[in-house]
C-alpha cells in the first residue's frame, strides 16, 4: 500500500547530520537539504564522522534515501552559455553530486538552468543543459539528477513540460534522470491545478509529455503570484493564489505515493502546522 511522505527543506547548519534531527523535530516524514552552504561554489569534503552520524540519524528516525531530496546550490547554472561560467557551475554540480553519493543518498534536485538571453533560441539553451548533464553523468556513479519544473521567471528554462521531455530525450542515461514538480512553479508557468478538472488535466498532460515514471519528488508550495505570472514567489499552503483544494487533490492522488513531498513555504515556523494540515487532508 502506498504512503505519503510529507516534510520540508530543513536546515543543515552545523553539519549535514543535523538535517534529519531538524526534520524529525517538525514531524516530517521526508526532508530536503543543501549538503553544503548553498551560497558557495565548493566546500570541504564531508568528514567520515559527519557521514556516519547523518546515516545513523536517518536510520533512527526512519528516513530512507527514497524520501530525502537534496537540492543543489542556487548559484549553479549548467545552462549558462558562457563557457567559463558554465564550467564553474558544472564543477560545482559534480562536486555536489559526489557529496550526495558519499552520504548514501540517491537524488540531486536542480533547476535546469537559464540561457541569460545569450542564445538565439530556447532549444539552444536546452542543448547546453543536456551537454552539461551528459558530462555530469559520466563523472558520477549512481546519483539521479532530478530536474525541477520552474516558473519561467526571467530566462529560466524548464517552465514547460516539453522542455523537460526534450532534456530527457537527449541525455545519455535516462535511468539517472528524474523530475520534481513544484506546485507553485507549474501554476506560475500556466498549469492550473485549483479545481478538480484543471488538476486532472494538468496531471494528465504531465504524464503524457514527461511520464509519472520519472517523478521522484514534489515541492509543495502555494503561490503569491497569479496563474501564468511567470514570477516565482512561494506562499504558505492555502494562503496564496492556488488555494487548499489543489493540495487536497495531490495528497489523495496515488501517483504521489512513496516519494518526498517537500514544503518550501516561506514561514518555517509554520512547517509543523502545515505538515499536520496536509496529512489531515488525506481521506481514509
Amino acid at each position: 500500500m502506498g504512503k505519503k511522505y510529507i516534510g520540508a527543506h530543513v536546515s543543515a547548519a552545523g553539519g549535514v547530520e543535523n538535517a534529519p534531527l531538524n526534520a524529525h523535530e517538525i514531524g516530517a516524514k521526508a526532508f530536503a537539504l543543501f549538503t553544503k552552504n548553498q551560497k558557495q561554489w565548493f566546500a570541504k569534503d564531508l568528514t567520515k564522522e559527519s557521514i556516519e552520524l547523518f546515516k545513523k540519524r536517518c536510520e533512527d528516525f526512519g528516513y530512507t534515501p527514497d524520501v530525502i531530496l537534496p537540492h543543489d546550490a542556487y548559484l549553479i547554472n549548467i545552462g549558462n552559455p558562457d563557457k567559463e561560467k558554465r564550467e564553474l557551475s558544472l564543477r560545482s554540480f559534480v562536486h555536489e553530486a559526489h557529496r550526495v553519493e558519499a552520504l548514501g543518498l540517491k537524488y540531486l534536485n536542480f533547476h535546469p538552468g537559464s540561457h541569460l538571453n545569450k542564445t538565439k533560441s530556447e532549444e539552444k539553451g536546452l542543448n547546453i543543459i543536456i551537454e552539461s548533464l551528459n558530462i555530469a553523468l559520466k563523472k558520477t556513479e549512481s546519483v539521479i539528477f532530478v530536474i525541477e519544473t520552474t516558473a519561467g521567471q526571467g530566462t529560466n528554462l524548464g517552465y514547460r513540460f516539453e522542455h523537460i521531455r526534450y532534456i530527457i530525450d537527449n541525455v545519455d542515461d535516462k535511468s539517472r534522470i528524474g523530475v520534481c514538480i513544484d506546485t507553485a512553479h507549474i501554476f506560475e508557468s500556466g498549469y492550473d491545478i485549483r479545481d478538480k478538472n484543471s488538476y486532472e488535466k494538468t496531471m494528465e498532460e504531465f504524464d503524457r509529455v514527461i511520464g509519472f515514471k520519472y517523478l521522484k519528488g514534489v515541492h509543495l508550495n502555494d503561490s503569491k503570484t497569479p496563474l501564468g505570472s511567470r514570477v516565482d514567489r512561494h506562499e504558505s499552503i492555502g494562503k496564496g493564489h492556488i488555494g487548499i483544494d489543489a493540495f487536497r487533490f495531490l495528497v489523495n492522488d496515488p501517483r504521489f505515493n512513496n516519494i518526498p513531498l517537500i514544503l518550501e513555504t516561506p514561514k518555517k515556523d509554520l512547517w509543523p502546522e502545515e505538515i499536520k494540515l496536509l496529512y489531515s487532508l488525506i481521506e481514509e
